[in-house]
């Protein structure tokens, strides 16, 4: 199978899934995108251009259990 994206005006969703649904499950599957995606892709494009041009902070997991650690304490009381 192949997979496309739609960006369309709420005011058509109606006619295209009405158009959509005259394929069977086994030619067409209909996924709900995340709504966070365009956020989420942006911040992980913003994460990549760091690390690519070697202004990422890496932590060892000794420095994130410490980090954690300290974060737990000060909610902790």
């Amino acid at each position: 199978m192949e997979t496309i994206r739609l960006e369309f005006q709420p005011k058509i969703k109606a006619k295209i899934l009405e158009l959509l649904s005259s394929f069977s499950s086994d030619e067409l599957k209909i996924f709900q995108e995340d709504p966070d995606f365009d956020e989420n892709k942006r911040r992980l494009d913003i994460a990549l251009v760091k690390i690519k041009n070697g202004t990422a902070k890496f932590y060892t997991f000794e420095e994130v259990d410490a980090i954690l650690e300290e974060t737990i304490s000060k909610y902790d009381n």
